[in-house]
């Protein structure tokens, strides 16, 4: 069972294995799109595609109309629903990839893990470290069997606004913010209307995780670094522009064997539309 990162080569002797389902995760956050025209240019024999906006996230604005972010979490029963019908089971593995060093297709590792499925793995190097191989590629877009994939009790935690809103009184956890340092201090945004973030909170930008062939440093030089960040990782919030990339220091942590970190999936995108939310600018 593959529960991190999975080699080109192991998957590649997998390719072929009826328990095993590899999911396109490529988007474009400028051109929504992008990714799925991409899947149908050109994936990895075999693969479906997973949408980050229809599939892996939920409605931005709740019942009473509070906006939840730009990417919040989708339903449970929706999301279990969404990998059935990509094909997975009870026992599948799924080897989830991109072509942008796994920062979506680490949000598809935690949402699975999210509704507990363990069996999930990120393949380093997205799809440049399988095409670096030769291996097989197609554009034959697939038609899965529906899986049956039930939700069991999650294996990762989540918190809320106001979850972090009590924690800047209490300093009990460790807020870390996975945006590049500019958009932390508040300079140059241009996703999100407010530029900022949240007092307390520390930077890691996820790519900080990657070597710069895409693949993910390895697990000692991963805790090294983030033992320098969080001092527990059981009491670490990870967050992020609106709760995708910050799943990618998640899967770093867990690959570092630092375990316990919780998202909070609204991030940035969520805590600055409200003006009642304090905002911190600068490095600190």
């Amino acid at each position: 069972m593959h529960t991190t990162l999975i080699t080109a080569e192991e998957l590649a002797r997998h390719i072929d294995d009826p328990d095993w389902v590899v999911v396109d995760c490529r988007f474009d956050l400028a051109n929504p799109l992008a990714g799925r025209e991409g899947y149908r240019i050109g994936h990895i024999r075999n693969a479906v595609y997973a949408d980050l906006e229809r599939q892996l996230s939920g409605d931005k604005h709740a019942v009473d109309g509070t906006f939840r972010g730009r990417h919040p979490l989708p339903g449970r029963e929706f999301l279990a629903e969404v990998m059935r019908e990509l094909g997975i089971s009870e026992h599948t593995q799924v080897v989830a990839y991109d072509a942008h060093g796994g920062m979506y297709a680490a949000r598809l590792w935690w949402l699975l893990r999210w509704i507990g499925h363990p069996q999930v793995a990120v393949l380093d190097g997205g799809m440049a470290a399988w095409q670096a191989l030769g291996l097989p590629m197609e554009s034959t877009v697939r038609e899965p069997h529906t899986g049956n994939l039930q939700q069991k009790p999650s294996l990762v935690g989540a918190v809320t606004a106001a979850d972090v809103l009590e924690n800047i009184a209490t300093g009990a956890r460790t807020v870390v913010d996975a945006r590049a340092p500019d958009r932390f201090r508040g300079e140059n945004e241009t996703i999100d209307p407010v530029g900022g973030h949240i007092p307390g909170a520390k930077n890691r930008f996820f790519k900080d995780n990657l070597h710069a062939d895409g693949r993910f440093k390895d697990a000692a030089a991963l805790r090294a670094d983030f033992e320098k960040v969080v001092p527990d990782p059981k009491l670490a919030i990870m967050q992020c522009g609106s709760g995708v990339t910050a799943c990618h220091n998640l899967l770093a942590m867990e690959v570092a064997g630092l375990h316990g970190a919780a998202l909070y999936p609204g991030s940035w995108s969520e805590w600055s539309s409200d003006p009642a939310r304090p905002i911190a600018t600068g490095a600190e």
